[in-house]
């Protein structure tokens, strides 16, 4: 059983959703990237670290600005590896997912890429512009070096659509819960959106479903039913707040996740 499954497991033993986090890999240095990762770890359940691109699409402002930093700052792949790598070996480390563009992954050399995942303990990959089925060859050569590829699905996902790629998925699949950038706040109520991951959840009920984008901490308490509950941008946003006001970012982000862990226990 992969670590990202029996995350899962742990917290349906404990009657709540698992809590995910995201951050921005070498934000606001390498070092300060991986403190933050392993102070916030003994609160989450699954950590996704974000690899920056100089042109996130899909990534709100709050992301982008993380990602900026981490760039001006010479964040390279092989420092995403090495942090990685270090974040592992930390007693209290969690299933890691790493979540970017597949320029990155090309740029690298594709079998390269997975091969690193492999050599320092990535769990699994959310790559948010190869979508199914174009990404059934690398999401074949994930599982093969036991990596969970981690599929999207959205509400304007077809039923049949969403059977297939369901029935390709490995551990874990992303909801996007509204189509917008991630921005820190829900364009749609959380009824609806918990309406809409019922009918996903339907088609089959054995798979870990993890609801993202837009979730803050004002708004996680309404979406517990839900396998798993993703928070970026308002972590990204938390981290920006206070580098700007010359704050500690580690304890502003831990003061955030035990306050998101203590509404969905």
């Amino acid at each position: 059983m992969s670590l990202i499954k029996q995350a899962f497991e742990i917290c349906k033993k404990e009657s709540r959703p698992a809590l995910l986090t995201f951050t921005v890999a070498g934000d606001n240095s390498e070092k300060k990237s991986l403190n933050i990762l392993k102070s916030i770890s003994p609160y989450v359940d699954i950590c996704e670290l974000g690899m920056p691109h100089n042109t996130p699409v899909a990534d709100g402002g709050q992301i982008q600005n993380c990602s900026h930093r981490a760039l001006e700052n010479g964040i390279k792949t092989k420092n995403i590896f090495k942090i990685v790598n270090q974040y592992k070996k930390y007693k209290f480390s969690k299933p890691i997912i790493l979540m970017g563009y597949f320029n990155t992954i090309k740029q690298f050399g594709t079998e390269n890429f997975i091969n690193h995942c492999k050599k320092n303990k990535v769990d699994g990959l959310i790559v948010v512009d190869l979508p199914w089925p174009e990404n059934k060859n690398f999401a074949k050569k994930c599982k093969k070096k036991l990596i969970n590829f981690i599929q999207l699905v959205a509400p304007t996902t077809s039923s049949l659509r969403l059977k297939k790629i369901i029935k390709d998925s490995h551990d874990m699949i992303y909801y996007i819960s509204m189509l917008t950038t991630t921005s820190g706040k829900l364009k749609i109520s959380a009824k609806k959106i918990m309406e809409n991951y019922k009918k996903i959840k339907k088609v089959n009920k054995k798979k870990n479903i993890v609801i993202g984008f837009g979730i803050t901490d004002k708004t996680i308490s309404s979406l517990t039913k839900a396998d798993g509950l993703v928070v970026g941008s308002a972590l990204c946003k938390t981290i920006t707040d206070s580098l700007m006001g010359k704050k500690n970012p580690t304890l502003a982000a831990v003061k955030m996740v035990k306050k998101l862990k203590s509404q969905i226990m």
